[in-house]
């Protein structure tokens, strides 16, 4: 990846919805650019999905949950396994027992579940310990 290919998935970040005209436009680049290394990083596994992110007051009964992820091998499949599973809000390298801590917000128990199904059964996950979020002292 190359210092465009950054630029891409950081105003993808930013807005997962931006056409591929605005896309262009803002990078200073061709649509034919901009699609193509779309096309390439989709390919590659690098852009593994796209997703919509919440106001966290937005869904105020969803459930929330943190993940604790122990990881053995390529650690970089797995975050790109993870950044596209739908029920991970938030992904964070971390010290310690722990290689990442995932951010889960899902909207009953049923689909905490299977999502924790889902990232149990991603190659190089090894362990997952996690924990159902019941309240916010400070925020």
């Amino acid at each position: 990846m190359d210092d465009l290919d950054h630029q891409l998935i950081a105003k993808l970040r930013h807005d997962a919805r931006a056409s591929v005209a605005d896309l262009a436009k803002h990078l200073q680049v061709s649509r034919g650019t901009v699609g193509n290394r779309l096309a390439r990083l989709e390919r590659d596994g690098v852009i593994t999905g796209y997703t919509v992110r919440l106001r966290p007051d937005s869904a105020p009964d969803d459930i929330h949950a943190w993940a604790c992820i122990a990881v053995e091998g390529n650690q970089h499949a797995v975050i790109r396994a993870l950044l596209g599973e739908p029920g991970v809000a938030e992904l964070h390298d971390t010290n310690g027992r722990w290689d990442l801590l995932a951010g889960l917000q899902v909207a009953s128990l049923t689909e905490l579940s299977s999502v924790l199904e889902r990232i149990r059964g991603i190659p190089g996950i090894t362990a997952t310990e996690t924990s159902v979020h019941l309240k916010t002292f400070r925020g």
